[in-house]
């Protein structure tokens, strides 16, 4: 969502008939279908039950069923006659007694089976969603006038309504980054679904061409001689342009990268440059700093090179590094915005393009037309009427300088910053008391908090315990900057 970071919902009719397309390859786990001491029907046979729904595969993980499925969407669900498109969802399946988390990460979803940070809070069932127009999950021929926040909310919402049959307890939606801003504009355009919202380092940019708070938060982020370093090093990559663009220009051709869509090899590497200094703050820790060459002005070519490609990777505007995320880049650009920052310690006669907007990051046959008021609906909803709703920010992670705030009108609604940590911040990384009054109200708003917990917050702990292959801990990395 940056001008150069680039990084960086009813319907009552059910769209498509019953598909069992694929077989379930996996042998079965542990977790059971199970309400109370009555059976039920096999969870694979409920879920192909819903018009709509098809299987891909099912993967085991013991103590959970885990499916990846396609469901049948309206392209346009304001006129629902128009097409449709698969979309894949994943369901990790515990128990249809436990309360359910749905999560969406804004981008591809993974078919791998994991577990988000509210999920093991509640030890519940998780529905994971892809966001439309991410491959495979796109219309074909797609009509990029139906990439919008109201038309994925409503995706949101159909795959609700779909499954709430099956799993009747309390649901609560989480996302990190774009997807706790997915979260964010799902609560808003139909609130009336979740019962609760987790959503982590959500950015809000609110005004497009207003930034200012960005300037300032890097002006005092972590220390000063992890600025100066960062900056030096930045600095010394524009600098040093020529001799690098070479090695670049080789890189390129032995890795088959074209820059069609950016425009030439020059404006892909100053991108990659201006990104280094918010890629190391959203992604790495202070302590991380011990990393970066201490004096840039004697570092070899290689020195610079590398630390620049480690963290923000010279594949990065490349066609084939913006290929994938062309449905970002277009949000960004016509509804999301798109952060900017100044660069003063760096002489203008080395920068040559700034930080570039996103229209340069997606294909000229694609229209883009930016709608300002997005947003600031948004905003205005969420400080006028968030109910049941948490925030949660990294202290050191650029994206936050522009968050969510709450106003007079919200109600059980909390906005908490985790020190120390980057775009991977989390409820575990909150000071204690904030960690266990957000670990409470998660657990009321799935309506598993024992009574303990409600008469005392600070009791407040996960019900599931930690699995270190299930459960994600680290930030959500993209390959190149973005939300």
């Amino acid at each position: 969502m940056r001008k150069a970071l680039r990084w960086l919902l009813a319907l009552a009719v059910l769209i498509g008939t019953l598909s069992t397309a694929g077989a379930a390859t996996a042998a079965e786990p542990e977790a059971t279908g199970t309400t109370g001491t009555t059976a039920v029907t096999d969870i694979k046979d409920r879920l192909l039950s819903i018009p709509g729904m098809s299987l891909i595969e099912e993967k085991p993980y013991t103590g959970y069923r885990f499916f990846v499925l396609n469901y049948t969407q309206p392209v346009d669900h304001r006129h629902p006659s128009k097409g449709t498109f698969q979309q894949r969802i994943t369901v990790l399946h515990k128990d249809v007694s436990r309360p359910t988390v749905f999560y969406t990460g804004g981008y591809n979803v993974s078919t791998t089976p994991s577990r988000r940070e509210p999920t093991q809070i509640v030890d519940g069932n998780q529905v994971s969603m892809e966001y439309r127009f991410f491959t495979p999950s796109r219309p074909a021929p797609a009509d990029w006038s139906k990439l919008d926040i109201w038309q994925a909310a409503s995706d949101q919402h159909r795959v609700f309504k779909a499954l709430k049959s099956v799993y009747t307890k309390k649901w609560v939606s989480t996302g990190g980054s774009k997807g706790g801003m997915t979260a964010t504009y799902y609560e808003r355009f139909y609130p009336h679904d979740m019962d609760g919202v987790v959503a982590y380092v959500a950015p809000n940019d609110v005004v497009n061409d207003e930034d200012s708070a960005y300037d300032r938060f890097f002006t005092t982020v972590g220390t000063k001689q992890c600025r100066d370093r960062l900056n030096a090093v930045q600095r010394e990559a524009l600098v040093r342009r020529e001799p690098l663009e070479k090695k670049y220009q080789a890189y390129a051709a032995e890795s088959g990268l074209t820059f069609t869509t950016v425009g030439s090899l020059d404006r892909a590497y100053e991108a990659v440059v201006l990104d280094y200094v918010w890629g190391f703050w959203q992604y790495s820790l202070l302590a991380d700093c011990d990393s970066i060459p201490a004096d840039a002005a004697t570092a070899t070519d290689d020195e610079i090179w590398n630390s620049v490609d480690t963290i923000s990777g010279f594949s990065a505007y490349a066609d084939q590094g913006l290929e994938t995320y062309t449905p970002y880049y277009y949000q960004a650009g016509t509804q999301l915005g798109a952060p900017t920052i100044n660069f003063p310690y760096i002489e203008k006669k080395y920068i040559r393009y700034g930080y570039q907007p996103p229209r340069n990051f997606v294909p000229r046959s694609i229209p883009m037309s930016f709608q300002p008021r997005a947003m600031r609906d948004v905003d205005t909803w969420v400080r006028h009427n968030a109910r049941h709703m948490l925030f949660v920010y990294g202290q050191n992670d650029p994206w936050g300088a522009e968050p969510f705030r709450l106003g007079k009108g919200a109600k059980d609604a909390y906005v908490f910053t985790a020190p120390g940590l980057n775009h991977g911040a989390n409820v575990a990384g909150l000071v204690p008391d904030q960690k266990a009054l957000a670990t409470a109200r998660i657990l009321e708003w799935a309506g598993v908090a024992s009574a303990s917990v409600q008469a005392d917050p600070s009791a407040a702990k996960p019900l599931a315990k930690f699995d270190a292959k299930l459960d994600k801990r680290d930030v959500e990395r993209e390959p190149t900057l973005r939300p």
